[in-house]
């Protein structure tokens, strides 16, 4: 069995340990000593500088994390990152998905779907004042729409100059605001993706898991147009020349060496209170674990005997497959470190210490009434799930959605439309509505949704909604007539048609199906986010308490504290480390060739290609081989504090090259968004030996090397 988690390890609300910590740039120089006594060689001071390298060779690469690594725009990321792009130019008679990709110059890159973007950060300014001047004193719906409204206008103001991106993030759940400017990059182009059966070697029953053997990268390039502004796909365009680029390292590194990894995780719940801790463990993964396992099986069944279905519906899948092992591994180890009782008796410790406080009182009335509301919430989640679910794992029921609310809102001064559906949003929402086409087939989706509507329609009658029985029906056989004639009926399965909707002025008064349905489930959705935005407006004026509380609590302890990760560019730093998760089982930190020979069976997930079999067998690793080890390294794990988003981080080592691309967690750390724990954190990346060794040797693009400044060998 496991070795249960011993409560003292499981710090509170992210007090730091040496190696622990998504800390913000600016956060650094406050650490320095920490820093250069783990093994950094650089300035700290330079690393709060997000206009200086490295920090502005990292960037955001769709949902997740890449860097620049060379003076032409080439980005490097994960293949499960870039999947959906390898998917997005993949048909039954060029799978780049199962045979991988090579460009063999400029010329044959391909484009990635439209609303594929690479974000380039080059501002991180503090604006919390401005964000809260017209919210004080007020509550719910009044304080959300005070700070949403001061949060557009300092966009607007910010996106005044074209080609970027901004946005404002909320750190600390409501006590502080930044202002994040980004470059944005437009015309994005597939240059190198290795077979599936190499970037995803392992799949599902490797996820998570260590030893691993993936090579999970692909590499990308950057287009501006001719005036070196960002553009849409041209085949005029020109390779973006980034600010900076980070050098792959050609060092060879082992058991103990500096780690870094910069990059832009996704959310932590660290911070969160002990009935949210509550709700994840005893509701929210248990639904999600389902939910998530009911929707892959409905896909696989309804795709079986369609190839370009499987295609379609493989980016989906994947990400579905992903978040689900997540879910299962998050619930598992939060139940194995007992984490329910844990935090609510660090809450208790917490509120005895606000208790003797001057202002603590104060404080615990907002606490207080933060956690009623979120009580309150839980009345209607399962409801939430599913409607939410209705929507997002749809192509074409969601286009008609997105489409009607953009009805409403254009209707509306651009200051005062909903997010999302401004005129900085045009240019996504058209590349959504291009990219159904490739994502799409009409019988996987009715069948997603005569999945998703049984369940619905097993809802207690309070939280029935009348537009949704009115559109679906009640029972199984009117559910099943209603979408057989929806998806019969309407036009918009043709990319044309579809994209024609954006220029319709009268597009609420269609008499497409589809969009009728739309139309009249709108308002329910409606409904449901004005109740979100009433108890969201709330917690974002009440929550700053407890945040207050812990800061002040930690720091009177002697420790450290960090915001939660909130998809801001972060840094973490460790080492190069092995890991004992339970009696008996010792893990070294690094992975070769040899575990692809092990687990290699000739059936997927476990399909090494033959050209990679055969370049284990010659054995001419070359420069690329361990000196130790003898034989190529493919793996690396490290002790780096990561989490959904971190995925395509860069891994720098004390002089700041690039040694790893971050992938994955391992199945013990899966919790540690929640809770954190230093015995079983660890995070696994690509040694960028192995990528090396696969472009001079076994998927050869000699060119790449050379444009990356590495040997050829």
């Amino acid at each position: 069995m496991r070795r249960r988690l011993i409560a003292p390890l499981l710090l509170c609300a992210a007090t730091a340990h040496a190696d622990e910590g998504m800390w913000m740039p600016s956060q650094l120089p406050d650490i320095a000593s920490q820093l250069r006594a783990a093994g950094f060689k650089g300035d700290p001071k330079q690393l709060a500088d997000l206009t200086r390298a490295p920090m502005n060779a990292v960037v955001k690469v769709g949902g997740a994390t890449g860097a620049f690594v060379s003076k032409d725009g080439l980005v490097l990321t994960n293949h499960h990152v870039a999947f959906g792009v390898i998917q997005y130019n993949s048909k039954p008679e060029r799978d780049l998905i199962a045979n991988g990709f090579v460009a063999a110059d400029r010329a044959g890159e391909l484009p990635a779907n439209p609303d594929f973007r690479v974000l380039v950060t080059t501002g991180f300014d503090r604006i919390t004042d401005r964000i809260l001047a017209d919210a004080r004193g007020k509550q719910g719906r009044a304080y959300f729409d005070a700070i949403d409204t001061a949060t557009k206008a300092a966009v607007a103001d910010c996106e005044r100059e074209a080609g970027f991106r901004c946005s404002v993030a909320n750190m600390d759940y409501g006590s502080d605001f930044y202002l994040i400017r980004q470059l944005e990059l437009r015309d994005i182009r597939l240059v190198y993706a290795p077979p599936d059966a190499i970037g995803n070697y392992g799949d599902e029953i490797d996820n998570f898991m260590w030893p691993r053997h993936s090579g999970d990268f692909t590499l990308l390039r950057a287009y501006v147009g001719k005036d070196g502004k960002p553009a849409e796909y041209s085949p005029d365009n020109v390779p973006y020349a980034p600010p900076a680029h980070l050098q792959v390292s050609t060092r060879h590194v082992q058991d103990g060496d500096f780690a870094m990894l910069a990059g832009y995780p996704g959310v932590t719940f660290r911070h969160r209170m002990a009935p949210e801790f509550a709700n994840q463990i005893e509701w929210q993964l248990p639904s999600r674990v389902a939910l998530f396992d009911g929707v892959i099986d409905t896909i696989d069944a309804a795709a079986a005997k369609d190839a370009n279905a499987k295609v379609a519906y493989a980016s989906q899948v994947q990400g579905l497959k992903n978040n689900l092992k997540r879910a299962q591994g998050e619930l598992d180890g939060l139940r194995r470190s007992d984490a329910v009782r844990v935090r609510n008796e660090q809450e208790a410790a917490l509120f005895a210490w606000l208790g003797k406080q001057p202002d603590g009182a104060v404080q615990r009335r907002d606490i207080d009434a933060a956690q009623a509301l979120l009580r309150d919430a839980a009345a209607m989640r399962d409801r939430d799930q599913i409607v939410a679910a209705i929507r997002s794992f749809t192509q074409l029921l969601r286009a008609s959605l997105t489409v009607q609310r953009r009805a409403i809102e254009r209707t509306r001064p651009d200051a005062a439309r909903e997010s999302g559906y401004q005129e900085r949003d045009e240019a996504l929402i058209a590349g959504q509505l291009k990219q159904v086409q490739r994502r799409y087939a009409p019988e996987v989706e009715k069948a997603i949704l005569a999945h998703l509507l049984a369940q619905y329609r097993a809802l207690p009658a309070a939280q029935r909604l009348p537009e949704f029985d009115s559109v679906f029906g009640t029972t199984d056989a009117e559910a099943k007539a209603k979408l057989d004639a929806l998806y019969a009926g309407t036009k918009l399965g043709d990319e044309a048609m579809r994209l024609a909707t954006l220029n319709d002025a009268n597009v609420a008064a269609s008499t497409d199906p589809m969009l009728v349905a739309a139309k009249t489930l709108l308002p329910a959705y409606l409904r449901i986010e004005e109740e979100g935005k009433q108890r969201e407006g709330e917690l974002l004026r009440l929550r700053p308490a407890y945040m207050r509380a812990l800061t002040a609590y930690n720091k009177s302890q002697g420790r450290a504290i960090y915001p939660d990760a909130n998809s801001t560019l972060r840094v973490s730093y460790g080492r190069i480390t092995p890991m004992s998760p339970r009696d008996g089982v010792d893990y070294r930190p690094l992975t070769t060739v040899q575990g692809i020979v092990e687990k290699h069976t000739g059936v997927k997930p476990f399909d090494a290609p033959k050209p990679l079999r055969e370049a284990i067998a010659k054995g001419d690793f070359g420069t690329t081989a361990d000196p130790v080890l003898k034989t190529q390294t493919v793996n690396l794990m490290t002790n780096l504090d990561t989490t959904g988003g971190n995925s395509g981080s860069p891994v720098l080592d004390a002089d700041g090259k690039l040694i790893g691309l971050n992938f994955d967690s391992n199945w013990e750390a899966v919790s540690a968004s929640w809770m954190y724990d230093p015995r079983f954190k660890r995070a696994i990346h690509v040694d960028m030996r192995y990528l090396r060794w696969l472009l001079a040797k076994v998927y050869p693009a000699p060119h790449l090397l050379q444009e990356m400044q590495l040997p050829a060998e």
